[in-house]
Protein backbone atom coordinates (compact mmCIF):
# COMPACT_ATOMS: atom_id res chain seq x y z
CA UNK A 1 0.00 0.00 0.00
CA UNK A 2 0.82 3.61 -0.75
CA UNK A 3 0.33 7.05 -2.18
CA UNK A 4 0.73 7.84 -5.89
CA UNK A 5 1.72 11.43 -7.07
CA UNK A 6 3.94 13.11 -9.83
CA UNK A 7 4.33 15.20 -12.60
CA UNK A 8 3.43 14.29 -16.12
CA UNK A 9 6.89 14.61 -16.84
CA UNK A 10 8.88 13.05 -14.66
CA UNK A 11 7.73 9.76 -16.13
CA UNK A 12 8.20 10.22 -19.59
CA UNK A 13 11.93 11.44 -18.63
CA UNK A 14 12.67 8.10 -16.73
CA UNK A 15 11.48 6.40 -19.99
CA UNK A 16 12.99 8.92 -22.28
CA UNK A 17 15.99 8.21 -20.62
CA UNK A 18 16.10 4.17 -19.57
CA UNK A 19 15.60 4.14 -23.46
CA UNK A 20 17.95 6.42 -24.57
CA UNK A 21 20.59 5.04 -22.05
CA UNK A 22 20.88 1.69 -23.38
CA UNK A 23 24.08 -0.75 -22.19
CA UNK A 24 27.13 1.43 -21.50
CA UNK A 25 24.73 4.08 -19.84
CA UNK A 26 23.00 2.27 -17.57
CA UNK A 27 26.25 0.58 -16.45
CA UNK A 28 27.79 3.96 -16.01
CA UNK A 29 24.41 5.29 -14.11
CA UNK A 30 24.72 1.31 -12.47
CA UNK A 31 27.73 2.44 -10.88
CA UNK A 32 27.50 5.81 -10.18
CA UNK A 33 24.72 4.96 -7.95
CA UNK A 34 27.32 3.04 -5.92
CA UNK A 35 28.28 5.91 -4.19
CA UNK A 36 25.35 6.64 -2.71
CA UNK A 37 25.10 3.04 -0.72
CA UNK A 38 26.57 1.67 2.07
CA UNK A 39 29.60 -0.28 1.75
CA UNK A 40 30.58 3.39 -0.30
CA UNK A 41 30.03 5.38 2.39
CA UNK A 42 31.55 3.29 5.25
CA UNK A 43 34.50 2.71 3.34
CA UNK A 44 34.98 7.06 2.75
CA UNK A 45 33.95 7.39 6.57
CA UNK A 46 36.22 4.76 7.38
CA UNK A 47 38.80 6.55 5.57
CA UNK A 48 38.02 10.01 7.13
CA UNK A 49 37.94 8.86 10.87
CA UNK A 50 40.25 5.95 11.08
CA UNK A 51 42.71 7.11 8.76
CA UNK A 52 42.43 11.24 7.91
CA UNK A 53 40.91 13.30 10.57
CA UNK A 54 38.88 11.41 13.21
CA UNK A 55 36.62 14.26 13.90
CA UNK A 56 35.86 15.12 10.36
CA UNK A 57 35.15 11.50 9.88
CA UNK A 58 32.60 12.27 13.13
CA UNK A 59 30.93 15.41 11.65
CA UNK A 60 30.58 14.21 7.96
CA UNK A 61 29.42 10.83 9.77
CA UNK A 62 26.91 12.61 11.91
CA UNK A 63 25.43 14.62 8.85
CA UNK A 64 25.15 11.65 6.39
CA UNK A 65 23.27 9.76 9.75
CA UNK A 66 20.91 12.21 10.76
CA UNK A 67 20.20 12.30 6.77
CA UNK A 68 19.72 8.69 6.85
CA UNK A 69 17.41 8.78 9.77
CA UNK A 70 15.02 11.37 9.05
CA UNK A 71 15.22 10.13 5.02
CA UNK A 72 12.96 7.18 5.98
CA UNK A 73 10.68 9.27 8.87
CA UNK A 74 9.69 11.57 5.79
CA UNK A 75 9.18 8.55 3.71
CA UNK A 76 6.84 6.74 5.96
CA UNK A 77 4.64 10.14 5.77
CA UNK A 78 4.45 10.31 2.13
CA UNK A 79 4.43 6.69 1.57
CA UNK A 80 5.00 7.54 -1.91
CA UNK A 81 5.66 4.42 -4.37
CA UNK A 82 8.60 3.98 -6.62
CA UNK A 83 8.14 4.95 -10.36
CA UNK A 84 8.48 0.86 -11.31
CA UNK A 85 5.70 0.11 -8.83
CA UNK A 86 3.59 2.69 -11.02
CA UNK A 87 3.96 2.90 -14.46
CA UNK A 88 4.43 -0.16 -16.24
CA UNK A 89 6.94 0.94 -19.10
CA UNK A 90 9.56 2.24 -16.14
CA UNK A 91 11.77 -0.96 -15.17
CA UNK A 92 13.60 -1.37 -12.09
CA UNK A 93 17.05 -1.43 -12.73
CA UNK A 94 18.53 -1.42 -9.73
CA UNK A 95 16.59 -3.02 -7.01
CA UNK A 96 17.58 -1.38 -3.25
CA UNK A 97 17.26 -4.49 -1.34
CA UNK A 98 18.92 -7.54 -4.12
CA UNK A 99 17.49 -10.10 -2.25
CA UNK A 100 13.66 -9.11 -1.54
CA UNK A 101 10.97 -9.20 -4.54
CA UNK A 102 10.97 -5.67 -6.22
CA UNK A 103 7.40 -4.91 -4.72
CA UNK A 104 8.05 -5.34 -1.25
CA UNK A 105 8.12 -1.97 0.09
CA UNK A 106 8.72 -3.01 3.81
CA UNK A 107 12.59 -4.40 2.21
CA UNK A 108 12.91 -1.83 -1.05
CA UNK A 109 11.29 1.27 0.93
CA UNK A 110 9.00 4.16 -0.35
CA UNK A 111 10.78 6.58 -3.19
CA UNK A 112 10.15 10.29 -1.43
CA UNK A 113 12.59 11.55 -0.80
CA UNK A 114 15.69 9.91 -2.30
CA UNK A 115 17.92 8.05 0.10
CA UNK A 116 20.80 7.79 -1.76
CA UNK A 117 20.76 11.45 -3.26
CA UNK A 118 19.94 12.45 0.54
CA UNK A 119 23.08 10.47 1.84
CA UNK A 120 25.20 11.75 -1.17
CA UNK A 121 24.62 15.29 -0.76
CA UNK A 122 25.16 14.93 3.04
CA UNK A 123 28.79 12.59 2.90
CA UNK A 124 30.39 14.75 -0.37
CA UNK A 125 29.22 18.15 0.58
CA UNK A 126 29.74 18.07 4.19
CA UNK A 127 33.68 16.59 3.81
CA UNK A 128 33.86 19.39 1.16
CA UNK A 129 33.18 21.91 3.80
CA UNK A 130 35.35 20.46 6.31
CA UNK A 131 38.25 20.21 3.38
CA UNK A 132 38.10 24.15 2.53
CA UNK A 133 39.45 23.76 -1.25
CA UNK A 134 37.71 24.53 -4.27
CA UNK A 135 38.71 21.08 -5.59
CA UNK A 136 36.49 18.85 -3.05
CA UNK A 137 33.90 21.52 -3.81
CA UNK A 138 33.78 20.54 -7.42
CA UNK A 139 33.94 16.79 -6.38
CA UNK A 140 31.17 16.77 -4.09
CA UNK A 141 29.03 18.52 -6.47
CA UNK A 142 29.39 16.37 -9.39
CA UNK A 143 29.11 13.16 -7.22
CA UNK A 144 25.84 14.64 -5.95
CA UNK A 145 24.38 15.43 -8.77
CA UNK A 146 25.47 12.04 -10.75
CA UNK A 147 24.43 9.73 -7.29
CA UNK A 148 20.93 12.23 -7.77
CA UNK A 149 20.44 11.81 -11.76
CA UNK A 150 21.37 7.80 -11.51
CA UNK A 151 18.47 7.21 -9.26
CA UNK A 152 15.69 8.21 -11.34
CA UNK A 153 17.47 7.04 -14.16
CA UNK A 154 17.43 3.61 -12.82
CA UNK A 155 13.87 3.70 -12.42
CA UNK A 156 13.73 3.70 -8.55
CA UNK A 157 12.90 7.13 -8.12
CA UNK A 158 10.75 10.51 -9.26
CA UNK A 159 13.39 13.44 -10.56
CA UNK A 160 11.40 15.26 -7.36
CA UNK A 161 12.39 12.27 -4.96
CA UNK A 162 15.81 13.44 -5.96
CA UNK A 163 15.63 16.95 -5.32
CA UNK A 164 14.04 16.73 -1.79
CA UNK A 165 16.96 13.94 -1.06
CA UNK A 166 19.80 16.44 -1.90
CA UNK A 167 17.86 19.37 0.16
CA UNK A 168 17.70 16.90 3.31
CA UNK A 169 21.32 16.14 2.90
CA UNK A 170 22.16 19.42 3.23
CA UNK A 171 19.84 19.99 5.78
CA UNK A 172 21.32 17.46 7.94
CA UNK A 173 24.53 19.26 7.52
CA UNK A 174 23.70 22.75 8.49
CA UNK A 175 21.47 21.24 11.86
CA UNK A 176 24.60 19.18 12.37
CA UNK A 177 27.39 21.98 11.72
CA UNK A 178 25.32 24.43 13.97
CA UNK A 179 24.83 21.66 17.30
CA UNK A 180 28.58 21.20 17.14
CA UNK A 181 29.61 24.58 16.58
CA UNK A 182 26.91 25.73 19.81
CA UNK A 183 26.51 22.81 21.71
CA UNK A 184 30.11 21.79 23.37
CA UNK A 185 28.83 18.89 25.50
CA UNK A 186 28.91 15.81 23.13
CA UNK A 187 26.36 14.30 25.16
CA UNK A 188 23.54 17.09 24.76
CA UNK A 189 24.58 17.31 21.22
CA UNK A 190 22.98 13.76 20.69
CA UNK A 191 20.60 14.07 22.55
CA UNK A 192 19.17 16.92 20.80
CA UNK A 193 19.67 14.83 17.92
CA UNK A 194 18.00 11.96 19.17
CA UNK A 195 14.53 14.04 19.89
CA UNK A 196 14.11 14.63 16.16
CA UNK A 197 14.34 10.85 15.24
CA UNK A 198 13.13 8.99 17.84
CA UNK A 199 9.36 9.64 17.07
CA UNK A 200 9.72 7.49 14.06
CA UNK A 201 9.79 5.18 16.51
CA UNK A 202 5.77 5.15 16.22
CA UNK A 203 5.22 5.20 12.80
CA UNK A 204 8.17 3.80 10.65
CA UNK A 205 7.66 0.53 9.28
CA UNK A 206 10.79 -0.13 7.12
CA UNK A 207 14.01 -1.57 7.72
CA UNK A 208 15.82 1.88 6.19
CA UNK A 209 15.25 3.71 9.42
CA UNK A 210 15.99 0.97 11.74
CA UNK A 211 19.26 0.57 10.37
CA UNK A 212 20.00 4.40 10.23
CA UNK A 213 18.58 4.30 13.72
CA UNK A 214 20.91 1.99 15.16
CA UNK A 215 23.71 3.45 13.10
CA UNK A 216 23.32 6.63 14.69
CA UNK A 217 23.18 5.22 18.06
CA UNK A 218 26.14 3.86 17.68
CA UNK A 219 28.24 6.54 16.37
CA UNK A 220 26.99 8.14 19.35
CA UNK A 221 28.02 5.83 21.41
CA UNK A 222 31.22 4.95 20.00
CA UNK A 223 32.47 8.34 19.62
CA UNK A 224 31.83 9.39 23.18
CA UNK A 225 33.69 5.67 24.10
CA UNK A 226 36.48 7.33 22.14
CA UNK A 227 36.82 10.18 23.35
CA UNK A 228 36.76 9.38 27.28
CA UNK A 229 38.66 5.89 26.83
CA UNK A 230 40.69 5.64 23.68
CA UNK A 231 42.01 8.60 21.79
CA UNK A 232 43.53 6.77 18.99
CA UNK A 233 45.95 9.44 16.66
CA UNK A 234 45.35 9.43 13.06
CA UNK A 235 47.92 8.38 10.05
CA UNK A 236 48.46 9.36 6.37
CA UNK A 237 51.21 6.57 5.56
CA UNK A 238 49.61 4.09 3.40
CA UNK A 239 50.15 0.68 4.50
CA UNK A 240 48.80 1.67 8.09
CA UNK A 241 45.88 3.38 6.31
CA UNK A 242 45.14 0.03 4.32
CA UNK A 243 45.18 -1.83 6.61
CA UNK A 244 43.26 0.10 9.29
CA UNK A 245 40.86 0.33 6.08
CA UNK A 246 40.91 -3.69 6.04
CA UNK A 247 40.46 -4.46 8.87
CA UNK A 248 37.45 -2.26 9.64
CA UNK A 249 36.15 -3.13 6.53
CA UNK A 250 36.27 -6.96 7.32
CA UNK A 251 34.97 -5.84 10.94
CA UNK A 252 31.89 -4.53 9.23
CA UNK A 253 31.30 -6.99 7.06
CA UNK A 254 31.81 -10.13 9.33
CA UNK A 255 30.27 -8.74 12.73
CA UNK A 256 27.00 -7.77 10.69
CA UNK A 257 27.00 -11.49 9.19
CA UNK A 258 27.46 -12.87 12.66
CA UNK A 259 24.57 -10.99 14.13
CA UNK A 260 22.32 -12.01 11.81
CA UNK A 261 23.03 -15.82 12.35
CA UNK A 262 20.78 -16.28 15.30
CA UNK A 263 17.78 -15.67 13.31
CA UNK A 264 16.24 -17.27 10.22
CA UNK A 265 16.13 -14.96 6.90
CA UNK A 266 12.02 -14.91 7.04
CA UNK A 267 12.36 -13.10 10.29
CA UNK A 268 14.94 -10.65 9.58
CA UNK A 269 12.70 -9.52 6.28
CA UNK A 270 9.58 -9.47 8.09
CA UNK A 271 7.96 -5.91 8.93
CA UNK A 272 7.58 -6.90 12.41
CA UNK A 273 8.59 -4.90 15.84
CA UNK A 274 10.96 -7.84 16.70
CA UNK A 275 13.03 -7.33 13.23
CA UNK A 276 12.85 -3.78 13.37
CA UNK A 277 14.50 -4.42 16.97
CA UNK A 278 17.25 -6.62 15.96
CA UNK A 279 17.84 -4.61 13.26
CA UNK A 280 18.83 -2.14 15.06
CA UNK A 281 20.22 -3.35 17.64
CA UNK A 282 22.61 -5.21 15.11
CA UNK A 283 23.56 -1.84 13.40
CA UNK A 284 24.15 -0.36 16.79
CA UNK A 285 26.48 -3.02 18.00
CA UNK A 286 28.42 -3.18 14.36
CA UNK A 287 29.04 0.83 14.80
CA UNK A 288 30.03 1.05 18.41
CA UNK A 289 32.57 -1.37 17.85
CA UNK A 290 33.85 0.69 14.86
CA UNK A 291 34.15 3.97 16.00
CA UNK A 292 35.23 3.23 19.34
CA UNK A 293 36.71 -0.39 20.66
CA UNK A 294 38.05 -1.58 17.06
CA UNK A 295 40.74 2.21 16.84
CA UNK A 296 42.02 0.48 20.44
CA UNK A 297 44.21 -1.85 18.02
CA UNK A 298 45.44 1.35 16.37
CA UNK A 299 47.41 1.99 19.92
CA UNK A 300 48.53 -1.91 20.32
CA UNK A 301 49.73 -2.72 17.16
CA UNK A 302 52.92 -0.90 15.65
CA UNK A 303 51.77 -1.80 12.14
CA UNK A 304 48.82 -0.02 12.76
CA UNK A 305 49.97 2.95 14.53
CA UNK A 306 53.78 3.70 12.92
CA UNK A 307 53.77 7.26 14.18
CA UNK A 308 53.47 6.75 17.36
CA UNK A 309 56.51 7.90 20.05
CA UNK A 310 57.96 5.35 22.00
CA UNK A 311 58.35 5.96 25.90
Amino acid sequence: MGNVFFFAWEPALIEWLQTSLEGFGITLMYLVSIFGEELMLVAILGFFYWCWNKRMGISVGLGLLTASVWNPMVKNIALRLRPYMVHDNIRCLKKVDAKADIMDVASQGYSFPSGHSANSSATYLGAARQLKKKVFWVIAVVLTLLVGISRFTLGVHYPTDVLAGWALGLLAVTVTGLLEKHVQKRWLLYGILFLTVLPGLFYCRTHDYFSSLGMLAGLALGDLFERKYVHFENTRRIVPMLLRLAGGFALYVGLNTLLKMPFSKDFLSSATAGAFAVRCLRYLIVTFLLIGPYPMLFGKLKFLNPDKKEN
